[in-house]
């Protein structure tokens, strides 16, 4: 089933951008794309989500939700305080299959983190993962504190079984400093996964086309990109 979950090791790590990058890299090689948010939180009925951004930033591709919620807040949580029914793993892995029969690659984000609930008994984005029996692409921050969630999120994936095929860092700043450095070698030691990508900080500003152009230079082969880990670490490494 070409379905790839997209999540992160928390909110504001760039899971967005990351998922408009492989996107926009999939269709410049010729593949149709659906983009599904899990549980879009923090905007009203008329105001563009996630995956509209997506859409905006990568071009062509097919967005769904499975629900939105009001206020910015985890999504069972969300649901709760809105007096909505929440989000359950298998609609999650329902809505993504039934675009998988209509697509070559649907992607599924994620909301913050990969544990963050989606309902009171406790559904994640991996029990979705896990219904689809799809691999879980992770986007990490570059800098201090990365390699702690990071690690968590690795092995939380392998103790459930899922295939974690690599890691992208969400935005690598224009200087780096000495942590985010030495992660590029330690991010993939922690994980035990490569690094598949480095989107650079301020992507998600640019024009669409400038978007889209870019896109594969940020991206490791598996994604459909012309990204080089080892080159990228002997630019920037310590």
């Amino acid at each position: 089933m070409p379905v790839l979950v997209i999540t992160g090791t928390g909110t504001e790590v760039g899971k967005t951008v990351v998922t408009a990058a492989v996107a926009a890299a999939a269709l410049a090689g010729g593949r149709t794309v659906a983009v599904l948010k899990a549980a879009q939180t923090g905007v009203g009925p008329d105001e563009a989500g996630d995956a509209r951004e997506v859409a905006r930033l990568a071009g062509n591709v097919t967005v769904a939700e499975v629900a939105r919620f009001p206020e910015p807040l985890a999504p069972g949580t969300a649901a709760r305080r809105a007096g909505r029914a929440p989000v359950r793993p298998w609609e999650v892995a329902e809505a993504a299959a039934k675009l998988a029969t209509e697509h070559d690659l649907v992607l599924v984000e994620g909301a913050g983190g990969l544990l963050v609930r989606f309902d009171a008994e406790g559904g994640t984005l991996a029990d979705a993962a896990a219904l689809l029996g799809a691999p879980v692409l992770l986007v990490t921050s570059a800098g201090l504190g990365t390699l702690n969630t990071t690690e968590l999120t690795a092995r939380e994936l392998r103790f459930r079984g899922l295939e974690l095929p690599g890691l992208v860092i969400g935005s690598w700043p224009g200087t780096p400093d000495l942590a985010a450095r030495c992660n590029l070698a330690d991010l993939p030691d922690v994980s035990g996964a490569p690094l598949l990508g480095a989107v650079p900080a301020g992507a998600g500003s640019l024009t669409p086309v400038g978007f889209r152009s870019a896109a594969p230079r940020w991206l490791a082969p598996p994604l459909d990109g012309t990204w080089d880990a080892a080159a990228f670490g002997d630019r920037h490494g310590p």
